[in-house]
C-alpha cells in the first residue's frame, strides 16, 4: 500500500551537498530537503502517533516532517529518494500494532516465585560468620 503524497503539502529546497559528485558538489545544489506538512495530510490518529515515533527528530513541533536526501549526484535522483523515504515512513506508520493483552501470573507461579525467594533468603542468611561454640 503506497501512500499518495499530494504535491500541495510538499516544499522542496535544494542545498549544497556533501558526498559523491567530485568538484561539482561545490558548484551545484543537489541535496534535496523535503518538508511535508503532516497535519494537512489528514492521517488517522494511530498513524500520526506512530509516525511521530518513527520520524523522531525528523519531525518538528509544528508538524513538519523534514527529510534530507544527499546520497545521489543529481537533483532528480535526490528528489525521488526523499519522496520515497517519506512515503515509506508514512506507510510504516499505517501498519497497526496488535493490542497487547494483559495477563497475570497464576497462583502456582506466584507460589514458586515466593518459594525461590525464601530459598535464596535462607542461603544468604546462612552466609554469616561461623561461630565455634
Amino acid at each position: 500500500m503506497a501512500f499518495d503524497l499530494p504535491e500541495e503539502y510538499l516544499e522542496e529546497t535544494f542545498l549544497a551537498s556533501t558526498g559523491p559528485g567530485g568538484q561539482n558538489v561545490n558548484k551545484v545544489a543537489t541535496a534535496c530537503q523535503l518538508r511535508v506538512d503532516v497535519y494537512a495530510l489528514g492521517l488517522q490518529p494511530y498513524a500520526f502517533r506512530q509516525l511521530k515515533i518513527l520520524a523522531g527528530s525528523k519531525m518538528t513541533i509544528s508538524g513538519e516532517l523534514i527529510v534530507t536526501a544527499r546520497s545521489h549526484r543529481t537533483r532528480e535522483a535526490n528528489r525521488q529518494d526523499a519522496r520515497a523515504r517519506v512515503i515509506e515512513l508514512i506507510d510504516r506508520a499505517h501498519i497497526r500494532q496488535p493490542r497487547r493483552v494483559a495477563t497475570k501470573p497464576s497462583k502456582a507461579a506466584k507460589a514458586r516465585r515466593v518459594d525461590t525467594k525464601i530459598g535464596r533468603s535462607t542461603i544468604k542468611k546462612n552466609r554469616g560468620k561461623v561461630s565455634f561454640d
